[in-house]
């Protein structure tokens, strides 16, 4: 299928060409060629001024699951027993698209004797947890996993499924998706929903986080997305703990898959894992040298937070890949972000522009860092910074 082409419209103007995504429109002679690989994107279509290109007729989208659907799930993902804050965080997402869907939320809980998480995530957000245990999936493997939240999913017909971007989620979930036979978006950092036709708008960096693209799947479901962890924000405390746990006997789990696990090797962390820090003190290539993130190490150390960096700190070899934050680091959300000597490149932005407060400091005013931060103090870090310290110092005795 490919797009439709009126000839006797087209006036060879070349904006088709120019416009299209993938290269398969080009000139030759007299008449516009449409080579093998077209995508249906449209790009074309909206840059004709004389309507000499159409998209053709598609099929009406797949009805919709359940009937009403069950709602906005969140594969709630724990490892030894233990949450993953993420699960939390798009709880806390899930039930705000679903008050505009008018619909449920509900967490998918797997693995082996992990009953006493429950309470938690009804009281994070969720109307009810479909709660499946079995000693198969006591530790993550991508083949039970996938095959479990699938067959829950088919049984049950969820509209929308959100899960965290962590290693679990990218491992399984687009397992998960083509089993069902539906779309996935990546690495989303904002979620939104068309209320006319009940479609989960997914916004995710893309091109290097030079844009921000807003994907739909229209004709597919369930809606799927994978989130970063921490861009979304929990509920609180207020949130209610009333809702139903909801057991569920697996067939597809009782066949050996074709993977198995081993055991888990502890990793090694830094400090204080920035996702848990509640202040961050970031450095970028404004520091110059290696020794100089010492100095934030020990502001960081008085607050009571980690460090972070940009990618070209790290490239650089100044501080480990551990401390990266930004679009191919890890994105967090402390009440406090002080980013010393960075520019603010879109790369970095998205992986910090959730934080409560953000200080910047930047000897160029015109530093886009400036744009989203709630303070920005103009000048030389080497003599903001230890400043800052002395002064901290000073009013502890």
């Amino acid at each position: 299928m490919s797009i439709i082409f009126y000839s006797e419209k087209c006036t060879l103007c070349g904006q088709c060409v120019d416009a299209c995504p993938f290269g398969v429109l080009r000139l030759e002679g007299d008449s516009l060629v449409i080579d093998e690989g077209c995508t249906l994107c449209g790009a074309c279509v909206e840059v004709c001024e004389f309507q000499a290109l159409e998209l053709p007729e598609m099929e009406g989208p797949a009805p919709r699951p359940g009937v009403p659907p069950d709602g906005v799930w969140v594969f709630a993902e724990q490892r030894q027993g233990k949450l993953s804050s993420v699960a939390l965080e798009l709880l806390g997402e899930a039930r705000r698209l679903a008050e505009t869907l008018q619909v449920g939320v509900a967490a998918v809980l797997l693995g082996d004797k992990v009953e006493h998480l429950c309470p938690t995530l009804l009281a994070a957000g969720a109307d009810k947890v479909y709660l499946a245990e079995s000693p198969v999936l006591a530790e993550f493997c991508e083949g039970p996993y996938s095959a479990a939240l699938a067959e829950i999913a088919e049984r049950h017909q969820p509209e929308i499924i959100l899960a965290g971007a962590t290693y679990a989620g990218r491992a399984f979930i687009p397992q998960v998706a083509a089993a069902l036979k539906t779309g996935l978006t990546a690495d989303c950092t904002a979620f939104a929903i068309d209320q006319e036709n009940r479609l989960l708008l997914q916004t995710r960096p893309a091109f290097g986080g030079n844009i921000m693209a807003t994907i739909v799947t229209p004709r597919t479901f369930p809606q799927m997305a994978t989130a970063r962890p921490g861009v979304f924000k929990k509920l609180g405390e207020s949130a209610s703990a009333d809702g139903q746990v909801v057991r569920v006997e697996l067939a597809s789990i009782k066949t050996p898959g074709q993977s198995r696990f081993v055991r888990t090797v502890e990793e090694i962390k830094e400090r204080l894992p920035l996702a848990e820090a509640e202040v961050i003190v970031a450095g970028g290539r404004g520091l110059k040298e290696a020794k100089h993130f010492r100095m934030l190490e020990e502001l960081a150390d008085l607050l009571g937070g980690a460090v972070g960096a940009t990618r070209a700190a790290v490239d650089a070899g100044w501080i480990p890949y551990a401390h990266q934050i930004g679009q191919t680091g890890k994105t967090v959300s402390p009440k406090l972000y002080i980013a010393a000597g960075i520019s603010g490149a879109s790369q970095h932005v998205v992986g910090m522009q959730s934080s409560d407060f953000i200080v910047a400091i930047n000897k160029d005013p015109a530093a886009p860092i400036f744009n989203i931060a709630n303070i920005g103090l103009v000048g030389d870090l080497f003599e903001i910074i230890p400043a800052l310290i002395q002064e901290i110092k000073k009013d502890r005795g």
